[in-house]
């Protein structure tokens, strides 16, 4: 009977555990968990602070009479996995309700530790009004703080997906937000015109954006913490929420000798091994390779974990299962917006030597979730970034209302199964006028892509009216339209009257082409460059993102 031991649970732990029993009746599976909780919902823990998940109970997936009854499993919470002998193969579990220790035989491990917030030597951090949200545990701390309503102003400190969420929820509650990020934008994994798009609406909802600077100290001075920032601003608030990134918990596999990436992530090959074949480590604490680029990072999500839990399980079974990378693949609720990633980034691809143009392009799409003419259509802005032969797709990025969620998980399928841009062009994707179009935008995606490559179009940088004041600027709106917003400086033709008036423009000059949104823009692009104008660009989701990044 094999003896296997999985410290950790929540997602990849707890995913491991209940494989392996499916693959194997007779082992013996012990999980330890260091709290109260093995399997829980942590990804909607602000949800449940701001009252949209009520009940407690809701974020417990299983509990440890769950996992008896249903699969067998030998849970022990409050036990601490502290060292691992791997000569002697043997782990000593301290009890963290009693201090009690004993040792653990075993004949295969499965780490899933998991990973901690980062709470930084900043002077201040300890007071008991600046909190964290990763555990049941801490929202239970939060919702206590927050019951007597007393607190009326809160802070977050990080514009991460939690502290976006965190944002929402304590709007949510009627509370004053304050949401410091020491980056230049919110949400990392998007570039900065698409996240120029959520911090809009940030402000819109009442949030007191902070963006570019960071914490200096901290002072609690009993009822509320002053929160000093780099820069010398300061702002008060009675709760403060710490969400500024994530630590691996790599070192109990350390301290073992196994091998250990700078950050403190666990090094496994494709199997889910370690460098000891007896020990395996799944989640947010491994180390992984990117799908795209092939480098080594982490990804702490859950989606990952579940999987490499089961990956890890199959092969500690006797199967031969492995875990090809990931994407990143990624989704986040921001008010009423919703913004999703996969893949790489144009930070990213910049950050690896890739230039524009000669290594890869990008294009957008601004288009409707479903038929404009059905009710309730909202739009959405769509970013692909591609190889410069359109044979391999790098990544996207989505921000918009509805429908965002489809459309990146479509283009998460189509990296992952190694699709070309052309591919895009071909999908076969479901219409009807409450779902789509029947020209969905991932198919226009890669017929705009298509565009490009073939010289049909070519598209302005979103900030190209501040980078080159010497620009035609040309908006083809209807005249309405145009002093509905105006675009700086730009030359007003209607496109149904430009065959009469492009005489009015000076064809030699470089021309940066609007609309509402770019297709009308498309038409008079292709119309300009047949007329003999030697530099036409497209103006990117046209007067409707010009309107979100420049306000």
């Amino acid at each position: 009977m094999t003896n296997i031991v999985i410290i950790g649970g929540v997602a990849g732990g707890a995913s491991a555990a209940a494989r392996l029993r499916r693959l194997d009746e007779q082992a013996q599976i012990i999980m330890l968990e260091r709290g109260p909780y093995i399997s829980f919902a942590n990804c909607g823990l602000p949800y449940h602070i701001g009252g949209v998940i009520e009940p407690r109970e809701e974020l417990l997936l299983f509990t440890p009479e769950d996992m008896q009854a249903r699969f067998n499993i030998d849970v022990r919470v409050f036990s601490e996995a502290v060292s691992i002998d791997r000569s002697r193969q043997t782990i000593t579990v301290r009890r963290t309700d009693t201090g009690e220790t004993y040792q653990l035989p075993y004949d295969k491990v499965v780490i899933a530790t998991g990973s901690s917030p980062l709470r930084p030597p900043i002077p201040g951090i300890d007071s008991p009004r600046i909190r964290q949200m990763w555990t049941v545990p801490d929202a239970d701390a939060v919702k206590k703080l927050l019951q007597d309503g007393s607190i009326t102003r809160t802070a977050v400190i990080g514009g991460g997906f939690i502290g976006l969420e965190m944002a929402e929820n304590l709007r949510h509650l009627g509370l004053q937000v304050s949401l410091i990020e020491a980056m230049d934008q919110v949400m990392a994994p998007l570039d900065r015109e698409m996240a120029l798009l959520l911090e809009k609406e940030l402000k819109a909802k009442g949030v007191e954006l902070t963006l570019n600077d960071a914490v200096d100290s901290f002072q609690d001075t009993g009822d509320r913490v002053t929160i000093r920032l780099k820069s010398g601003k300061q702002l008060s608030a009675q709760l403060v929420i710490l969400a500024i990134g994530v630590r691996p918990n790599g070192q109990i596999a350390k301290e073992a000798g196994l091998d250990t990436n700078p950050r403190g992530g666990i090094v496994v090959n494709s199997r889910m091994q370690t460098s000891d074949p007896n020990i395996y480590a799944v989640g947010d604490v491994v180390q992984v390779k990117d799908l795209v680029s092939g480098d080594d990072t982490m990804i702490p999500l859950a989606g990952p974990a579940n999987k490499q839990g089961r990956i890890a399980a199959d092969n500690i079974a006797g199967l031969d299962s492995q875990y090809r990378g990931s994407l990143g693949t990624s989704v986040a609720r921001v008010f009423e917006l919703t913004a999703a990633t996969t893949g790489a980034n144009e930070k990213a691809l910049q950050r690896r030597g890739l230039t524009l143009h000669k290594d890869y392009h990008r294009v957008y799409v601004s288009q409707n979730d479903h038929a404009g003419y059905y009710p309730g259509a909202t739009r959405m802005m769509l970013k692909l970034l591609f190889s410069a032969d359109g044979q391999q797709i790098y990544g996207a990025q989505i921000v918009g209302q509805q429908g965002v969620d489809k459309r990146i998980d479509t283009l998460a399928t189509a990296i992952r199964l190694g699709a070309s841009v052309q591919a895009l062009e071909e999908l076969e994707l479901a219409y009807a006028p409450p779902y789509s179009s029947a020209k969905d935008p991932v198919n226009m995606a890669g017929f705009m892509a298509g565009n490009l490559l073939a010289g049909h179009t070519a598209f302005a940088p979103w900030d190209a009216l501040e980078k080159e004041p010497n620009l035609q600027v040309l908006d083809v709106q209807e005249t309405y339209e145009a002093e509905e917003f105006a675009i700086p400086g730009a030359i007003n033709i209607p496109l149904g009257e430009l065959r009469q008036r492009y005489q009015e423009l000076d064809r030699n000059k470089p021309t940066v082409v609007f609309c509402a949104v770019g297709v009308r823009a498309h038409t008079a692009e292709g119309m300009l460059r047949s007329l003999g104008f030697t530099d036409v660009r497209l103006y990117p989701g046209g007067a409707w993102f010009y309107d979100y990044t420049h306000s």
